[in-house]
Order: structure tokens, then sequence, then C-alpha cells
């Protein structure tokens, strides 16, 4: 599965755009989200890129960054 990682300071216009992409070659993605900002900007990009049928299953995931253990958000989106 493609895994699309959003920043605060990502565009959601540009997230949608990507995962439209990744969801017309692929038919699943998943956006990944660390803290509020990330999170806000993530629901833009699926709200944005509804121009397709969606279906977005929240998870948790544990990850690490720069050596540091930390919990994400991600959003599973399937094309329904």
């Amino acid at each position: 599965m493609e895994v699309l990682r959003v920043s605060t300071k990502s565009n959601p216009n540009s997230v949608a755009g990507a995962l439209a992409g990744v969801l017309r070659e692929k038919g699943t993605a998943e956006l990944q989200a660390v803290g509020a900002g990330a999170l806000n900007q993530a629901g833009k990009a699926v709200a944005i890129a509804r121009g397709i049928d969606l279906v977005c299953v929240p998870a948790f995931a544990d990850i690490e960054i720069d050596g540091e253990e930390r919990t994400a958000i991600k959003l599973i989106i399937e094309s329904r």
C-alpha cells in the first residue's frame, strides 16, 4: 500500500492530487499524520479528493522519527 506522509505544512490540494493519483493506480492508499495540524491537512485533502467516491478508515500506527517512537494516525483510503 502506498503511504503518503502529511505534515502541518503540506498543501491539501497537492496531497489530494497525489491521493487521487495513487487511488486511480492502485485502488488504495494510506495517509500518515503526526499531530493535530498534520491531521487537519490530511482531512482537508480527503475532502478535496472527494470527486472520487472514497471510504476512509482511521487507525493508529507506531512510527519512528529521528530515533524517537511516535504515534501517528493513519487514514486508510479506498475508492468505493
